[in-house]
């Protein structure tokens, strides 16, 4: 069956939810959507989301800390299994990650932590990366792995490199990172799709005039295993109109596929045409 994954951070499960999301919920075509910084408790984030769970399973990892991470994931179709987590002691309660299964699929949302440079955020970041990494490079199978990466890749995935190159998110230890993702098999989706040319920008600041300037970041991304992969035909960034149309600093992004192994009798069919909008 083909089928469709949406990844986007929501900065804010119960704020996004009174900007837009749920009507969002409602018009997507969607059959996995992959949810990252909720912040919010499970019992939070099912009350925000209660109008949208008649059409939507969903899982969550709560926030560890606060106000600070939480990830879920909604599915038409019911996961034959969860897990939160990757194995982690330090980083399995934080509400980074959490995977399902559908009967020869794996999906999971990640939600890697936003660091800052000279601080133990950053210390953090790496001490992440460094755990998830081994979980991705011993990962086989049919599986996606989406979400909010916070890690430009290459200068054509944030519009400011040239300023942000002592930044987090786009340290040469970082972007190694992702080059060793690569190497190990893992398919940037999106990049794979839409080889030329900037972007497609996932994040832009509130500040200033970012958006009206698509002055933004590739940092939400969805990787697959070649099982998958191979599958992927359109992808697209779902970017608001308009600033006053956002219902996050974060936009969707979807991939389609012409074949999802795991995924039967889900609603299908959303208009992808293989473009994307800047």
């Amino acid at each position: 069956m083909p089928g469709i994954i949406t990844t986007v951070n929501v900065n804010g499960v119960r704020a996004a939810t009174g900007k837009g999301l749920l009507e969002w919920l409602a018009s997507t075509e969607a059959d996995v959507v992959c949810l990252q910084e909720t912040r919010a408790t499970d019992a939070q984030t099912r009350a925000a989301l209660a109008p949208a769970l008649g059409m939507w399973h969903l899982v969550n990892a709560e926030p560890g800390a606060k106000g600070r991470a939480g990830v879920a994931i909604l599915s038409r179709q019911e996961p034959s299994a969860v897990r939160i987590g990757f194995g982690s002691a330090e980083f399995d309660g934080s509400g980074r990650y959490v995977e399902v299964d559908f009967d020869g699929l794996t999906v999971a949302s990640v939600y890697v932590p936003s660091g800052d440079v000279g601080t133990p955020r950053q210390d953090e970041k790496f001490r992440f990366l460094a755990e998830f990494g081994a979980h991705l490079a011993a990962r086989g199978g049919a599986a996606v792995v989406a979400g909010d990466w916070n890690i430009a890749h290459t200068e054509r995935d944030l519009k400011a490199w040239k300023a942000n190159r002592k930044s987090s998110g786009f340290l040469p230890e970082e972007r190694a990172w992702i080059d060793g993702l690569l190497a190990d098999g893992w398919v940037d989706v999106v990049r794979a799709l839409h080889p030329e040319g900037d972007g497609p920008y996932s994040w832009w600041s509130y500040r200033g005039r970012a958006y009206d300037n698509d002055t933004g970041w590739r940092i939400d991304a969805v990787f697959a295993t070649p099982e998958v992969a191979h599958f992927a035909e359109s992808a697209r960034v779902e970017r608001a109109a308009t600033y006053a149309e956002r219902w996050s600093d974060h936009a969707p992004v979807t991939v389609g596929f012409s074949e999802l192994p795991g995924i039967t009798g889900t609603r299908t069919g959303m208009a992808l045409a293989g473009s994307r909008t800047s």
